[in-house]
Formats: structure tokens, C-alpha cells, sequence
């Protein structure tokens, strides 16, 4: 991939970032160190959302007209999601938004480029008081802030009670024995996570180092055998489209996000039920399946105008009071830690499988390396290769050093 050199700060940029930098400071003698930070919070920010969520942050968005009366904030729908968002703002950053959502994973190869700032520091430290460590780690690259968090979100097992008891879907080998299961070994974010379970890093425990993956190991070949063997389990059914597959009755099982939630009670109706990834037995060990976890978060573009603005609108549009309208509105986990308190939040099943699922040893945060751009190009084909057989064993240690190698550079 072609870099790009860094966006510059204009001189208005970098005034601002400084005054919104000193905001909590009371060590100035100036008679300007009395005036409110909100000078310079004014004019028009833009902000991306995903097109689900616009009239929910768009309701949001109001309550900062009577705090900061001359600033303009325009909510709009990204068409493209913020999935894209990487390529997006490459293409001009100048004409990006200049807030806008994005998955965590995304964030270091933007920081690299020079596409988005850090977190200034009055806001950074809310960020760490206000989330749980994990939440932290997961929008922090080179030991700077670079998102302001909004969501957590892991997979968790939705299936059907009618034919799954809560027992069942505890093991893998239990749930597999009595239904059958939605697969996906093409898809790394639904299936990479079984390297984790096996005792492999990726980008080493930290999430950074690109020369620490150990993919290539006895382990790795351990997670391979597991995936290879499902093709023989007659209730592991490989699909892309595992909705369609349980609204035909045809497996029981799946893993799946909370934005899917929606749709899933609408095809199980009273046989909904959630629960937390089960064990899976891998060379003759129970161990918790992992998974991917992700963070959402709001970054600031390095080519907007009005720093200080656009981070106050970032920090606004990310707090608790926010964070609870789009769990209401549309079942996002809160990463604040007195929104997850919520009576609400407390008692959504989903919620709560979520909130599992994404504690330590049960999930690893996405890493933010731009090498994950090959990550997700190259891991699919490995996993799906040894599924199907077109992998032998034999070549198992080889096709997983190849991988290693080509996310190592």
C-alpha cells in the first residue's frame, strides 16, 4: 500500500490543540487564562456516523447548542460505514469529515499517515478514568490516545433454546453433538480467534510489536488441526450467510455481533437465546474459545480546522448520556464503565454475553498495526485452506510461517 505523507497542521490547528491542551490549567497570569475554553469551541464541525446511527447522535448532538451556542454540528449518514474509513479519508482528508467513527483496528495505520490526532491530554485522562483498561489499550497506539471509545463489541453464541439447552452450548463438542452450527472459516474475524485459544499471539501480547506473532508454531498447527477437523463434524455446516441459514431451520447456532441482534429475535422469536463462547477441546485440552474484541470510537481528522472543536465534539458524542442513547437505540455496549452499571445495560442478555466474552482470556483487542490490512486478506485462505483440505497437514507448518511472514514486515 502507498504511504502517504503526513497532513500538516495549519498554525489555527495547533493554537487550538494548545488551548484546549491548557484548558484544565489555573498556572496563567494572563487575564486570557480566565476565559472560558469555549472561545474557541465554534463554526461548523462535520461528523461521520454510520447511516443506522445517524438519528441517534443527531439527537445527541443537540445538547450542545445551549453549551456552546456558535458552533454548528452536521451529522451525516457515511454511506460507505465506517468500516471503510482508512480508505476513505486517504482518498482527500481534506474533504473527510473532520470527526468521524472507526473500528480500533484502523487507528495505527491512520496515526501513521498522519490522518488523525491524539486525544488531547485534559480529554485522554478522562478517557483512562471513565473505561476499563482493556478499552484503553485498544484505542492507544504508540502509548498515545487516538479515538475517543463509544462502543465495545465482541461475537457471542446466539442460538435456538428449542434445540440447544443452556448446558449444551457451554462445550463446543456438546452443542455440536445435539444441532448444528453456523461456520465461517473464510471470515478471520469470525475464526482467527481459535490461534488465541491454542496459545498464540498475534503482534505479540502488546498488540504492536509486528515482529512478535507466533503463528508459526506448534501451537498454530494445534489451531489448524482443530479447524481441519470440523469438516468431519456432520453439525459444523461452512456458510457465509449464517442468518439465512437459521431462518431456514437449518442450523441452531451461530456467532454473531450485537448489530445482528435485531434480526436474530425476529427469526427465533421465543426461542432467542445468547450466550458466551463455549469451551472447544484442542489437543485434548478444554480451553475458553477467544474472541476478536473490538472498540469503536470517534478520531479526529488532522485537517480539521478547529481542533479544539471537533475534539469537544468527539468527547461530547462519546460519553455515558451518549453512550446509553445508542445502547437504547440500537444495542451498542457501552465502554463507560457507569454506563454498563445501567439497569438496562445490567439486564440485557446480550449485553451481559458481550461484557463476558470481552473480559481478559476470553477475548483480545483487534491490534491497531497497519499490517492488519494483510492480516485480514491473508488469514482467511489459511484457515479455510486447512477446512477444506486443500491444505495437507503436512504443509501445515509451512503455509503458517508463510502467513507469519508476509504480516511481519
Amino acid at each position: 500500500m502507498k504511504s502517504w505523507k503526513k497532513v500538516a497542521l495549519g498554525g489555527a490547528s495547533v493554537l487550538a490543540l494548545a488551548t484546549l491542551a491548557a484548558c484544565g490549567s489555573s498556572t496563567s497570569s494572563s487575564n486570557s487564562s480566565s476565559k472560558d475554553a469555549s472561545d474557541s469551541i465554534k463554526g461548523t464541525v462535520r461528523v461521520y456516523v454510520d447511516t443506522q446511527q445517524k438519528a441517534t447522535y443527531t439527537d445527541v448532538a443537540k445538547g450542545l447548542a445551549s453549551k456552546y451556542p456558535d458552533l454548528k454540528v452536521q451529522i451525516i449518514a457515511n454511506a460507505s460505514g465506517s468500516a471503510n474509513a482508512k480508505v476513505d479519508i486517504a482518498k482527500d482528508p481534506s474533504k473527510y469529515a473532520d470527526v468521524f467513527a472507526v473500528p480500533n483496528d484502523q487507528l495505527g495505520d491512520m496515526a501513521d499517515k498522519g490522518y488523525i490526532n491524539p486525544v488531547a491530554t485534559k480529554f485522554a485522562s478522562e478517557i483512562k478514568k471513565d473505561n476499563s483498561d482493556v478499552t484503553v489499550d485498544g484505542v492507544t497506539y504508540k502509548d498515545k490516545i487516538y479515538a475517543f471509545p463509544k462502543s465495545t463489541e465482541s461475537l457471542v453464541l446466539f442460538y435456538n433454546k428449542s434445540k440447544l439447552s443452556a448446558d449444551d452450548v457451554k462445550t463446543w463438542e456438546g452443542m455440536t453433538s445435539k444441532a448444528a452450527f453456523a461456520a465461517n472459516y473464510t471470515d478471520p474475524y469470525y475464526s482467527y480467534p481459535v490461534f488465541f485459544t491454542a496459545g498464540t499471539t498475534l503482534f505479540g501480547k502488546s498488540g504492536e510489536d509486528v515482529k512478535a506473532t507466533d503463528v508459526a508454531s506448534a501451537n498454530g498447527v494445534k489451531a489448524l488441526e482443530w479447524i481441519a477437523a470440523q469438516k468431519a463434524n456432520k453439525n459444523v455446516m461452512q456458510t457465509t450467510n449464517a442468518l439465512n441459514q437459521l431462518q431456514a431451520g437449518k442450523v441452531a447456532a451461530m456467532f454473531d455481533g450485537p448489530w445482528d441482534t435485531a434480526n436474530i429475535k425476529k427469526i427465533l422469536g421465543d426461542n432467542f437465546a445468547v450466550a458466551p463462547y463455549p469451551t472447544i477441546n484442542i489437543d485434548g485440552q478444554d480451553k475458553q474459545l477467544q474472541s476478536f474484541q473490538g472498540i469503536k470510537g470517534f478520531a479526529v481528522n488532522s485537517a480539521a480546522k478547529n481542533q479544539a472543536a471537533a475534539q469537544t465534539v468527539a468527547e461530547y458524542l462519546s460519553s455515558k448520556a451518549a453512550q446509553l442513547k445508542l445502547f437504547n437505540s440500537q444495542g451498542d455496549v457501552p465502554t463507560n464503565l457507569d454506563a454498563q452499571k445501567d439497569d438496562a445495560v445490567k439486564n440485557s442478555d446480550v449485553t451481559k454475553a458481550i461484557i463476558t466474552m470481552t473480559k481478559e482470556g476470553n477475548s483480545v483487542v483487534m491490534p491497531k498495526l497497519p499490517q492488519m490490512a494483510t492480516f485480514w486478506n491473508n488469514a482467511g485462505p489459511l484457515m479455510n485452506g486447512a477446512y477444506t483440505g486443500s491444505i495437507k497437514p503436512a504443509d501445515y507448518q509451512a503455509q503458517l510461517q508463510k502467513f507469519q511472514d508476509s504480516i511481519s514486515k
